[in-house]
């Protein structure tokens, strides 16, 4: 499968995906999304496990860089069940974060078609490999840039306007909007 190809088969099925990665449950009438490996399902609680890199995975680790948000600090968070739907409890540290100008490194997981992204998901670890156990909503960010930024399998950065979301209906946790690529 061509790298072009690959981008595209995601862009129709981008809720879909979502919803895999986040985990969902009906409840009633209504699609709640959870996460299946953070937030103590499968015994991994949200912040001590999640987003692990494998010291066998082919690609590198994220380098430590001290201009961006370290996702450790993202990954702390807790939850709390309120009428059958699973939410996030931030602490104050990431409540101090929301809307203001933040830096993110990671790994792009595009939603929409094409070799530029302007809408992708943005991991602490590779979505394409599989030593590395993926995390939940807490160790993703979902990405809205400006213009278009080119698809990697390598880690990219992006700044911008940075969300913390206490009830996302698509069960994320942080979004970033008006985005810019950086280096």
């Amino acid at each position: 499968m061509t790298h072009a190809r690959f981008v595209f088969s995601l862009s129709g099925i981008a809720p879909l995906v979502l919803a895999f990665l986040l985990g969902s449950q009906t409840v009633g009438a209504q699609t709640q999304l959870s996460s299946p490996l953070g937030n103590g399902s499968a015994g991994i609680p949200a912040g001590s496990g999640a987003g692990v890199h494998s010291p066998n995975s082919p690609f590198a680790p994220l380098v430590a860089r001290s201009d961006v948000l370290p996702w450790s600090m993202l990954t702390d968070v807790k939850t709390k069940t309120v009428k059958n739907r699973v939410l996030p409890v931030f602490n104050p540290q990431l409540q101090a974060l929301n809307q203001k100008s933040q830096r993110i490194q990671g790994f792009m997981m595009p939603l929409d078609p094409g070799e530029k992204q302007k809408h992708f998901l943005i991991s602490s670890v590779p979505l394409t490999c599989s030593f590395c156990l993926p995390g939940g909503p807490e160790s993703m960010v979902e990405v809205r840039t400006k213009t278009p930024v080119p698809y990697s399998l390598e880690a990219v950065v992006v700044e911008g306007r940075f969300a913390v979301l206490a009830d996302d209906p698509y069960g994320m946790y942080y979004r970033m909007t008006d985005a810019v690529a950086v280096k």
